[in-house]
């Protein structure tokens, strides 16, 4: 991602897959997310309910990354 990345956190809300997460932010928006490849080993972590950090560009607020499970 470009340096002028955006960091925030999300709950996931909804499972579609092991590489795509419906996460809502703490303004209410609702997000797609992917983990990162660093987050692979740990993705069975990343369960309904789950916080994580979140990557985002400021060029697109529709998708995000998942950076890491706190």
């Amino acid at each position: 991602m470009p340096s002028e990345t955006i960091t925030t956190t999300g709950e996931v809300l909804h499972v579609y897959s092991d590489r795509a997460y419906q996460v809502s932010l703490p303004n209410g928006k609702k997000v797609i997310a992917h983990p990162a490849k660093s987050m692979f080993p740990r993705k069975d972590e990343i369960i309904p309910g789950a916080r994580v950090a979140l990557e985002m560009t400021p060029f697109d607020f529709e998708k995000a990354r998942i950076a890491d499970v706190l």
